[in-house]
């Protein structure tokens, strides 16, 4: 039977030439890498091998391997946290591990024991501890990712796979306060569609969102609001989930993101912000389909209070303004405070999910290792 991941065969090979990890201020997302690296590879007839922590370098390729040829990979994006005693923290990896497991599944990619990858990738932030930096807002990015490295050319499931986590560590995603994005609602380009990938975190998906993003970023726009269907039903926002804090038809505060119908990546923040307001009870909160016509109604009738996008980069981004059909529909911010970038709402999830991520907060989601 082939054997599955262990983390109690994990081989540490530790770097002969460890580096010095950038200034807090010079830190850009992705732009540096942790001394050590994990790799597990696959083959069928003998299931995976045993996991290796070895210094951050380059992978050797076969040319005909299925992945550059046939896009077959996928990844994950979590982040690990030292709290302030010093002790690192995780947030809610289980759903991590089990999302990437699916995007796995989609694929065709091998299955595997996601405890034991879990388990794996805490022995990286062991011995690249000193990555994660110490201070509030800032993190170390943990970058899992699958591919397919079978050396044929011809669509079908791949029999070798390698599975690696590569780690970057980052600072705030804004630096000096929340900054107010503008979007463009585009009628031209599709994100997802039903019965396609758009539940998976799988590159395919983010490749053809390049050109539509640097076409509306030359008028001044930050990222598509994606839409799907005849009546310009809203999806994602960018590479992140979409939520609209309004008052609904019925009079009702509520706040409102479209349904996991698979066309929706299933979010981490995601489904930690439905659970943190649901918890309060405040309003009324909705996972149903939400179009753009009547998110443009709602906004010239006084009745949108703020909206935003959510995702493990930002935790949340606020939104000022939508570009549909030729005009420029403003989002409220807060109108109590113009100085401010997010609204209420926006800014109190932000330093919930924060305050919990960093053990400020005793919650079952955070992690120690």
């Amino acid at each position: 039977m082939p054997s599955d991941i262990s983390h109690k065969a994990i081989q540490l090979k530790k770097t002969e030439a460890p580096k010095t990890m950038l200034p807090l201020t010079e830190l850009k997302f992705g732009h540096s890498f942790a001394d050590h690296m994990l790799t597990i590879e696959y083959e069928k007839e003998i299931g995976w091998s045993a996991p290796v922590i070895k210094p951050y370098g380059k992978l050797s390729l076969d040319p005909s391997a299925m992945v550059l040829h046939y896009a077959v990979e996928c990844f994950e994006g979590m982040k690990a946290y030292k709290d302030k005693h010093g002790n690192i923290r995780l947030f809610r990896p289980d759903m991590n591990m089990a999302r990437f497991a699916k995007s796995c599944e989609r694929l065709t990619l091998p299955s595997f024991n996601t405890s034991e990858l879990l388990e794996c990738i805490k022995e990286l932030l062991r011995v690249d501890s000193n990555w994660i930096p110490g201070q509030r807002g800032y993190s170390l990015y943990i970058r899992p990712t699958a591919i397919a490295t079978q050396e044929t050319l011809g669509v079908g499931p791949s029999s070798k796979a390698l599975l690696f986590v590569i780690c970057s560590p980052v600072g705030p995603y804004y630096k000096t306060g929340f900054a107010a994005v503008s979007l463009y609602a585009t009628t031209t380009y599709v994100r997802a569609w039903p019965g396609g990938t758009g539940d998976s975190k799988i590159g395919a998906n983010y490749a053809p969102g390049i050109r539509p993003q640097i076409e509306v970023g030359k008028d001044g726009y930050q990222q598509n609001l994606w839409l799907f269907g005849p009546d310009d039903g809203i999806t994602e926002v960018g590479t992140m989930n979409f939520f609209a804090f309004w008052v609904n038809e019925n009079g009702e505060r509520e706040l409102i993101t479209p349904p996991l119908d698979g066309t929706i990546l299933p979010g981490v923040t995601r489904d930690s912000i439905l659970a943190l307001t649901r918890e309060w009870n405040e309003f009324k909160v909705s996972e149903r389909r939400i179009t753009m016509p009547q998110l443009s109604e709602a906004a010239k009738q006084g009745r949108v209070i703020e909206s935003f996008g959510a995702g493990t980069a930002a935790i949340v981004s606020p939104i000022k303004q939508i570009h549909y059909k030729g005009e420029d529909i403003t989002i409220p911010l807060d109108p109590s405070d113009p100085s401010q970038q997010a609204g209420k709402l926006t800014r109190r999830l932000a330093d919930v999910i924060m305050g919990i991520q960093y053990g400020e907060i005793p919650h079952k989601w955070s992690v120690p290792i």
